[in-house]
């Protein structure tokens, strides 16, 4: 005999839980339906707390984003397939070699044959399934079209998955080139630019000296205080501490003004808002094909955006659509969604086919997307480039002046 710890409904509609001795599940499911309780989740008492310390320790190393778009695609291959959802999960459970997602899924494995839902098995990763994702798999289960909704939600991965892509090779030039140019420069003001400088102006005052090599000097002055003293540690540290708060500040407060501050980037700005609106297009459209209330939509879209302003003015939209508005003149209130994002909305709202018009304009707004990044990779590492070049050509510039000033005779500048 086994102890089977439980958690179940009773007719009445009032959650129970506790624990039963019963040979296997089958009995245990049986005899608590004898007392007239419906089983919502079973599991064995000696592996509950092991399930426990399993969700725990997955929380230690998540599965990314790409082992869940891998998870998805299986899944939906599977389920398309003809297979039931159950031996799909033991069968991607068995393909898993990453130790946090073979966890995970045998936890929902274990969930869903002890009578879960797959998407209340998912809902206890809230860090790896976010709205969208229980939503969508919510939506499959309730009208039996799972094997669609998860190759819905596959084709929002990938396409989630090729923007990460390509905007982390967009920016991998830029920013190594940026802190090798940063540490460069600082150690040339730091150590080696104050010997060449004294060599050159010896016992010249400042004021006889060019305005470059005197800045020059002030910079090189200032940083060789901040590693040589007491006081320049403290304000780095203070530097550093100061750009912790000011990091979380941005994540919490602030975050709709930082938000609003990078939708106002030249190029940058530009690139996440097409980015952003192209999301906002194919994950409306295809929760508007999986059945979801339009209110709903709204409010599961709106963290998709990455963009908190966006959000918010999301949720404007929903509260003028609750009061009887059209989604598309909402939106074109806003002022933040362009014309032919409206223009489709509103021909679905009169059409009733906004989930196709959706799903087709996507298309066209990843497109829009693609083109935003190319530029982007294109301009931005010219520019982060260009910075250097300036900064040294003035530190060359400082240097070659008092050379040329006593050469030429030429007296105070």
């Amino acid at each position: 005999m086994g102890h089977f710890s439980y958690k179940a409904v009773e007719q009445g509609g009032e959650k129970v839980a506790g624990t039963i001795e019963a040979p296997d599940r089958r009995v245990a499911v049986e005899l608590l339906a004898a007392k007239g309780h419906f089983v919502t989740e079973l599991a064995e008492a000696s592996h509950a707390a092991k399930a426990g310390a399993l969700r725990v320790s997955t929380l230690a190393i998540r599965p990314t984003a790409k082992d869940i778009l891998q998870m998805t695609n299986q899944l939906s291959t599977a389920l398309r397939a003809g297979l039931p959802m159950l031996n799909a999960l033991k069968i991607i459970e068995q393909q898993q070699h990453k130790p946090a997602m073979k966890r995970m899924m045998a936890d929902l494995v274990d969930s869903v044959s002890g009578g879960q839902s797959l998407s209340e098995a998912m809902s206890k990763y809230p860090e790896t399934f976010p709205p969208l994702y229980l939503s969508m798999i919510r939506v499959g289960e309730t009208g039996g079209i799972l094997e669609k909704t998860t190759q819905q939600l596959t084709s929002i991965l990938q396409r989630d998955d090729k923007i990460k892509t390509s905007m982390k090779n967009a920016a991998a030039y830029p920013i190594f080139v940026l802190i090798l140019g940063i540490a460069s420069v600082a150690i040339i003001i730091t150590f080696i630019l104050p010997k060449i400088l004294q060599t050159i102006v010896g016992g010249s005052t400042s004021t006889l000296l060019p305005w470059p090599t005197r800045l020059l000097l002030g910079v090189s002055d200032f940083f060789q205080w901040c590693v040589t003293t007491f006081y320049g540690w403290a304000a780095i540290i203070l530097i550093i501490i100061g750009l912790w708060y000011l990091r979380k500040w941005v994540k919490t407060e602030g975050r709709i003004q930082w938000d609003a501050f990078k939708l106002r980037i030249p190029i940058m700005g530009s690139v996440l808002r097409t980015i952003a609106i192209g999301r906002f297009t194919r994950t409306l459209g295809s929760l508007s094909k999986g059945g979801v209330p339009i209110l709903e939509s709204l409010s599961i879209v709106r963290n998709t955006l990455g963009n908190e302003l966006l959000g918010s003015k999301i949720d404007a939209v929903a509260e003028q659509v609750k009061t009887g508005s059209s989604l598309g003149g909402a939106l074109g209130e806003s002022g933040y969604f362009p014309p032919l994002l409206v223009q489709i909305v509103s021909i679905g709202e009169q059409t009733g086919q906004m989930d196709e018009l959706l799903l087709n304009a996507a298309d066209t707004f990843d497109e829009i997307a693609d083109a935003a990044i190319a530029r982007f990779m294109a301009v931005f590492p010219a520019l982060l480039i260009l910075m250097l070049a300036l900064v040294i050509g003035f530190m060359i510039v400082a240097i070659l002046m008092p050379i040329a000033q006593m050469s030429l005779g030429a007296g105070v500048f």
